[in-house]
């Protein structure tokens, strides 16, 4: 694969673990912010709530319906009502925690450090990723992440979330990067693969959970690993 120089790479679910960072750090919240004494039956109740209107509220973030202020702030306030705690300024106190919080968390999915390693001894490394910026810097600092990669691109940053065209252009153009030498690295199908295929660079679909679908990215892995054998 000489013709690539540039590998553009997803952070949330294709590199950093976040669904394990997030499960860990909601739980030290729930724990911290006595959810449970406060009328919250389980853990996993509040969970299950959370995730769901978390999902529903970042959906409409990527749509430009709402702020990044207010995504952050109601996605605990709203849960918190869903279980009759009215409670805004313990709302806007979760929301800094988590932020602060969370990008401390470090695990990786198996052989992620491993692999950019070898793969930035051969190529020049990007992130282009859809999460807000202060967080993820640290994450990358944090996890280990920071020495193999030359530049982190955010949302924030390109003005526009992934598949948005714009951030793909925006990246290819802070880098220096051409489309028929860079390949995107991900997992969202949509984001990721689509979003790159659109404006002519090349994909590898990181599919770790096996799903079914009927897109058609240009190279499907299930391991981080694997993108060694095609690399």
């Amino acid at each position: 694969m000489t013709k690539y120089k540039h590998l553009f790479i997803d952070l949330d679910r294709t590199l950093w673990d976040f669904d394990s960072n997030a499960l860990i750090t909601l739980g030290e919240l729930f724990d911290t912010y006595q959810l449970k004494e406060k009328g919250i039956a389980s853990f996993d109740c509040f969970l299950t709530y959370y995730k769901a209107y978390n999902q529903t509220l970042w959906d409409e973030y990527k749509n430009g319906k709402i702020t990044k202020a207010y995504l952050s702030v109601e996605r605990f306030y709203g849960s918190l009502k869903n279980f009759g705690i009215d409670n805004y300024e313990m709302a806007k106190q979760m929301a800094a925690a988590y932020i602060r919080i969370s990008p401390t968390k470090t695990k990786l999915f198996p052989q992620a450090l491993e692999v950019v390693e070898s793969l930035s001894k051969k190529y020049h490394l990007h992130i282009i990723t859809n999460g807000f910026s202060e967080v993820q810097f640290v994450k990358v600092k944090n996890s280990g992440l920071a020495p193999f990669f030359d530049t982190i691109i955010t949302s924030e940053m390109a003005g526009v979330q992934k598949p948005n065209a714009k951030i793909f252009q925006y990246s290819l153009e802070k880098t220096g990067a051409k489309p028929i030498e860079s390949i995107m690295i991900g997992d969202d199908l949509e984001a990721d693969i689509l979003g790159a295929k659109n404006v002519g660079i090349d994909q590898i679909y990181v599919n770790f959970e096996n799903k079914l679908h009927t897109e058609s990215p240009l190279h499907e892995v299930n391991t981080l690993a694997a993108i060694l054998e095609i690399l």
